[in-house]
């Protein structure tokens, strides 16, 4: 069965590409370019699986407040894993998700899409039995 990731990212090419990436690793891609967008996609669809998420986002809302959304609301969000994609990493920035409970922080431009997606499959994977 395959796995239901929503990415969040408001750079239209990057996002592209990551959709495309991910669906070859089999995945079933949902996406979203700002806070709002994201938020609706887990009100209809329910069961999204995890949540790729840039940290700076068009719109009024950032990654973190997306974040904060999530685990603060429903039971079922509060659960869902969250894995931060973003341009910078300051230290502060990046205990504050870890805190609010995300999978991972990665830096964009210190990890290949590749590299990322392989990450999120080895996090999913020890959840539960989701192949490498």
């Amino acid at each position: 069965m395959k796995k239901t990731i929503l990415v969040v990212e408001d750079e239209k090419p990057l996002l592209d590409a990551i959709k495309i990436k991910l669906e070859k690793n089999g995945f079933n891609v949902l996406t979203a370019r700002n806070v709002e967008q994201a938020k609706n996609h887990i009100l209809d669809v329910g069961k999204i699986d995890c949540v790729w998420l840039d940290h700076y986002l068009l719109g009024k809302e950032s990654g973190l407040d997306f974040v904060y959304w999530c685990k603060e609301g429903e039971k079922d969000h509060r659960k869902m894993p969250i894995f931060v994609v973003s341009n910078t990493a300051g230290e502060k920035k990046i205990q504050t998700y870890m805190r609010l409970g995300v999978n991972e922080y990665y830096v964009k431009a210190e990890e290949r899409l590749e590299e990322i997606i392989k990450g999120i499959k080895n996090s999913l994977a020890e959840e539960e039995n989701f192949p490498k």
